[in-house]
Protein backbone atom coordinates (compact mmCIF):
# COMPACT_ATOMS: atom_id res chain seq x y z
CA UNK A 1 0.00 0.00 0.00
CA UNK A 2 2.70 2.05 0.75
CA UNK A 3 4.47 1.35 -2.39
CA UNK A 4 1.52 2.25 -4.38
CA UNK A 5 1.43 5.37 -2.79
CA UNK A 6 4.28 6.16 -2.77
CA UNK A 7 4.50 5.70 -6.64
CA UNK A 8 1.51 7.23 -7.20
CA UNK A 9 2.96 10.71 -5.64
CA UNK A 10 6.01 9.66 -7.58
CA UNK A 11 3.58 9.98 -10.85
CA UNK A 12 1.94 12.93 -9.72
CA UNK A 13 5.35 14.57 -9.48
CA UNK A 14 6.29 13.59 -12.68
CA UNK A 15 3.12 15.11 -14.52
CA UNK A 16 3.52 18.31 -12.70
CA UNK A 17 6.76 18.50 -13.18
CA UNK A 18 6.18 17.72 -17.00
CA UNK A 19 3.39 20.16 -16.66
CA UNK A 20 5.54 22.96 -15.59
CA UNK A 21 7.95 22.42 -18.37
CA UNK A 22 5.04 22.29 -20.79
CA UNK A 23 4.12 25.64 -19.22
CA UNK A 24 7.58 26.91 -19.43
CA UNK A 25 8.01 26.13 -23.04
CA UNK A 26 4.54 27.92 -24.00
CA UNK A 27 5.54 30.75 -22.18
CA UNK A 28 8.95 31.05 -23.53
CA UNK A 29 7.58 31.10 -27.20
CA UNK A 30 5.04 34.03 -26.78
CA UNK A 31 7.46 37.94 -25.94
CA UNK A 32 5.85 40.23 -23.76
CA UNK A 33 6.50 43.90 -24.91
CA UNK A 34 5.60 46.79 -23.23
CA UNK A 35 4.94 49.89 -24.59
CA UNK A 36 2.90 53.00 -23.86
CA UNK A 37 0.48 53.80 -27.16
CA UNK A 38 -0.21 57.43 -27.33
CA UNK A 39 3.21 58.25 -29.14
CA UNK A 40 2.18 58.47 -32.52
CA UNK A 41 3.89 56.96 -34.90
CA UNK A 42 5.93 55.18 -32.63
CA UNK A 43 3.14 53.23 -30.65
CA UNK A 44 -0.54 54.18 -31.08
CA UNK A 45 -3.83 53.03 -31.17
CA UNK A 46 -5.48 51.80 -34.31
CA UNK A 47 -9.15 52.68 -35.31
CA UNK A 48 -9.58 49.02 -34.40
CA UNK A 49 -8.15 49.12 -31.40
CA UNK A 50 -5.19 47.65 -32.45
CA UNK A 51 -1.79 48.91 -31.09
CA UNK A 52 0.44 50.27 -34.18
CA UNK A 53 3.12 52.32 -34.91
CA UNK A 54 7.19 52.21 -36.01
CA UNK A 55 8.03 50.41 -32.53
CA UNK A 56 5.54 48.10 -32.67
CA UNK A 57 6.06 46.33 -36.02
CA UNK A 58 9.71 46.69 -35.09
CA UNK A 59 9.83 44.75 -32.52
CA UNK A 60 7.24 42.55 -33.78
CA UNK A 61 9.71 41.76 -36.36
CA UNK A 62 12.59 41.64 -33.94
CA UNK A 63 10.75 39.16 -32.01
CA UNK A 64 10.24 36.77 -35.42
CA UNK A 65 13.68 36.61 -36.18
CA UNK A 66 14.36 35.75 -32.52
CA UNK A 67 11.91 32.57 -32.57
CA UNK A 68 9.38 34.05 -30.92
CA UNK A 69 5.61 32.32 -31.96
CA UNK A 70 4.24 35.18 -30.68
CA UNK A 71 5.02 39.05 -29.49
CA UNK A 72 2.66 40.36 -27.59
CA UNK A 73 2.35 43.76 -27.19
CA UNK A 74 1.25 45.35 -23.78
CA UNK A 75 -0.01 48.89 -23.26
CA UNK A 76 0.67 50.71 -20.01
CA UNK A 77 1.67 54.34 -18.92
CA UNK A 78 4.85 55.16 -19.45
CA UNK A 79 6.03 55.74 -15.72
CA UNK A 80 5.08 51.90 -15.03
CA UNK A 81 6.86 50.44 -17.82
CA UNK A 82 10.27 49.67 -15.98
CA UNK A 83 8.38 48.73 -12.61
CA UNK A 84 6.44 45.93 -14.67
CA UNK A 85 10.23 44.89 -15.96
CA UNK A 86 11.37 44.23 -12.34
CA UNK A 87 8.59 42.45 -11.89
CA UNK A 88 8.20 40.21 -14.64
CA UNK A 89 5.22 41.37 -15.83
CA UNK A 90 6.77 42.21 -19.55
CA UNK A 91 10.05 40.26 -20.51
CA UNK A 92 11.15 44.03 -22.45
CA UNK A 93 10.26 47.56 -23.06
CA UNK A 94 9.81 49.29 -26.38
CA UNK A 95 8.56 52.80 -25.85
CA UNK A 96 10.70 55.70 -27.98
CA UNK A 97 12.52 54.75 -24.73
CA UNK A 98 16.10 56.94 -24.39
CA UNK A 99 18.87 55.53 -23.29
CA UNK A 100 20.26 57.49 -20.25
CA UNK A 101 22.34 56.86 -17.57
CA UNK A 102 19.90 56.87 -14.95
CA UNK A 103 17.82 54.23 -16.90
CA UNK A 104 20.45 51.91 -17.43
CA UNK A 105 21.00 51.65 -13.95
CA UNK A 106 18.21 49.66 -13.49
CA UNK A 107 17.39 47.69 -17.25
CA UNK A 108 19.60 46.72 -19.87
CA UNK A 109 19.52 47.76 -22.74
CA UNK A 110 20.40 46.70 -26.69
CA UNK A 111 21.92 48.02 -28.81
CA UNK A 112 20.32 51.59 -30.28
CA UNK A 113 17.55 51.29 -33.07
CA UNK A 114 16.68 55.12 -33.64
CA UNK A 115 18.18 58.29 -33.15
CA UNK A 116 16.13 61.33 -32.16
CA UNK A 117 16.08 64.96 -30.92
CA UNK A 118 14.23 67.33 -28.49
CA UNK A 119 12.10 70.16 -30.22
CA UNK A 120 9.66 72.51 -28.80
CA UNK A 121 6.23 73.29 -29.70
CA UNK A 122 4.79 77.00 -29.32
CA UNK A 123 1.55 78.73 -30.44
CA UNK A 124 2.05 80.32 -33.53
CA UNK A 125 1.02 83.31 -32.03
CA UNK A 126 4.21 83.45 -29.76
CA UNK A 127 6.75 82.97 -32.38
CA UNK A 128 8.25 86.06 -32.22
CA UNK A 129 8.04 86.29 -28.29
CA UNK A 130 9.91 82.98 -28.12
CA UNK A 131 12.80 82.58 -30.84
CA UNK A 132 14.80 80.45 -29.34
CA UNK A 133 14.16 77.51 -26.81
CA UNK A 134 16.28 79.90 -24.21
CA UNK A 135 13.73 82.42 -24.54
CA UNK A 136 11.01 79.85 -22.93
CA UNK A 137 13.40 79.83 -19.85
CA UNK A 138 11.25 80.31 -16.55
CA UNK A 139 8.17 80.09 -18.50
CA UNK A 140 5.62 77.38 -17.27
CA UNK A 141 6.50 74.17 -19.89
CA UNK A 142 4.56 71.25 -20.94
CA UNK A 143 6.13 67.15 -21.18
CA UNK A 144 4.92 63.91 -20.48
CA UNK A 145 6.00 62.46 -17.36
CA UNK A 146 8.94 60.25 -16.75
CA UNK A 147 10.34 61.56 -20.35
CA UNK A 148 13.55 63.02 -21.45
CA UNK A 149 11.26 65.93 -22.63
CA UNK A 150 10.01 66.33 -18.83
CA UNK A 151 13.54 66.70 -17.57
CA UNK A 152 15.48 68.87 -20.47
CA UNK A 153 11.93 71.09 -19.49
CA UNK A 154 12.98 71.06 -15.67
CA UNK A 155 16.42 72.54 -16.42
CA UNK A 156 14.67 75.12 -18.62
CA UNK A 157 11.79 76.33 -15.92
CA UNK A 158 12.66 74.69 -12.69
CA UNK A 159 9.57 74.03 -10.72
CA UNK A 160 7.42 75.44 -13.65
CA UNK A 161 6.91 72.14 -15.68
CA UNK A 162 3.50 70.63 -15.52
CA UNK A 163 3.67 67.11 -16.42
CA UNK A 164 1.04 64.78 -18.11
CA UNK A 165 0.67 61.26 -18.26
CA UNK A 166 0.61 61.33 -22.34
CA UNK A 167 1.62 63.58 -25.08
CA UNK A 168 -1.61 64.30 -26.14
CA UNK A 169 -2.96 65.87 -22.55
CA UNK A 170 0.22 67.87 -23.39
CA UNK A 171 -0.27 69.23 -26.73
CA UNK A 172 -4.25 69.90 -25.24
CA UNK A 173 -2.70 72.51 -22.41
CA UNK A 174 -0.34 74.21 -25.23
CA UNK A 175 -3.45 74.74 -27.23
CA UNK A 176 -5.75 75.66 -23.92
CA UNK A 177 -2.72 78.15 -23.07
CA UNK A 178 -2.10 76.62 -19.73
CA UNK A 179 1.88 76.16 -20.68
CA UNK A 180 3.88 78.48 -23.29
CA UNK A 181 5.65 75.10 -24.49
CA UNK A 182 5.55 71.33 -25.49
CA UNK A 183 9.08 70.07 -24.83
CA UNK A 184 9.18 66.75 -26.84
CA UNK A 185 10.66 64.38 -29.00
CA UNK A 186 11.37 65.84 -32.51
CA UNK A 187 9.48 62.69 -34.29
CA UNK A 188 6.66 63.03 -32.20
CA UNK A 189 6.15 66.72 -32.65
CA UNK A 190 6.66 66.75 -36.45
CA UNK A 191 3.73 64.12 -36.65
CA UNK A 192 1.78 66.23 -34.57
CA UNK A 193 2.07 68.69 -36.70
CA UNK A 194 1.34 66.82 -40.11
CA UNK A 195 -1.56 64.43 -38.83
CA UNK A 196 -3.88 66.18 -36.37
CA UNK A 197 -6.31 69.08 -37.05
CA UNK A 198 -5.43 69.95 -33.79
CA UNK A 199 -1.95 71.35 -34.66
CA UNK A 200 -3.54 73.97 -36.18
CA UNK A 201 -2.31 77.67 -34.62
CA UNK A 202 1.20 75.66 -33.16
CA UNK A 203 4.36 76.03 -34.30
CA UNK A 204 7.60 74.72 -34.10
CA UNK A 205 10.71 76.43 -32.30
CA UNK A 206 13.64 75.59 -35.44
CA UNK A 207 15.70 74.45 -33.03
CA UNK A 208 16.70 70.87 -32.31
CA UNK A 209 18.00 69.88 -29.15
CA UNK A 210 19.94 67.11 -27.32
CA UNK A 211 20.57 63.88 -29.55
CA UNK A 212 19.04 61.00 -27.98
CA UNK A 213 19.26 57.25 -28.96
CA UNK A 214 16.37 54.93 -28.31
CA UNK A 215 16.66 51.52 -26.94
CA UNK A 216 14.56 48.19 -26.51
CA UNK A 217 15.10 47.42 -22.29
CA UNK A 218 15.56 44.35 -20.83
CA UNK A 219 15.75 42.89 -17.20
CA UNK A 220 19.58 42.93 -15.92
CA UNK A 221 19.45 39.78 -15.63
CA UNK A 222 18.03 38.32 -18.58
CA UNK A 223 21.78 38.41 -20.70
CA UNK A 224 19.93 35.76 -23.05
CA UNK A 225 17.05 37.63 -24.28
CA UNK A 226 18.71 40.71 -25.18
CA UNK A 227 21.63 39.09 -26.98
CA UNK A 228 18.30 37.52 -29.12
CA UNK A 229 17.36 41.08 -29.52
CA UNK A 230 20.33 42.63 -30.63
CA UNK A 231 21.11 39.94 -32.87
CA UNK A 232 17.32 40.29 -34.53
CA UNK A 233 17.92 44.02 -34.51
CA UNK A 234 20.88 43.04 -36.84
CA UNK A 235 19.58 40.77 -39.58
CA UNK A 236 16.63 43.19 -39.85
CA UNK A 237 19.50 46.02 -40.63
CA UNK A 238 20.97 44.10 -42.73
CA UNK A 239 18.49 42.44 -44.94
CA UNK A 240 16.84 45.67 -45.55
CA UNK A 241 13.32 45.61 -43.20
CA UNK A 242 14.67 47.96 -41.03
CA UNK A 243 14.44 50.73 -43.82
CA UNK A 244 11.20 49.40 -45.29
CA UNK A 245 9.72 49.61 -41.94
CA UNK A 246 11.15 53.20 -40.80
CA UNK A 247 10.48 54.35 -43.91
CA UNK A 248 6.69 53.63 -43.68
CA UNK A 249 6.51 55.32 -40.76
CA UNK A 250 8.78 58.61 -41.05
CA UNK A 251 8.98 58.85 -44.83
CA UNK A 252 12.63 59.76 -44.29
CA UNK A 253 16.37 57.75 -45.00
CA UNK A 254 16.98 55.98 -40.95
CA UNK A 255 19.31 58.28 -39.00
CA UNK A 256 20.44 55.40 -37.41
CA UNK A 257 20.81 51.66 -37.26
Amino acid sequence: MSFKFGGALKTLACVAALGCMSSSMAYAETLRVGTEATYAPFEFAAEDGSLTGFDVELIQAIGKEAGYDKVEVLNMPFDGLIPALMTSQIDTIIAAMSITPERAKRVAFSEPYYTSGLSVLILEENKDKYPKVDSLKGKSLCAQIGTTGAMTAETLSPGKVKAFNTEPEAFMELKAKGCEGVVNDRPINLYFLAQTAASDGVTEINEILTAEKYGIAVHKNNKELLEKLNAGLKKLQENGTYDAIYQKWFKLTPTTK
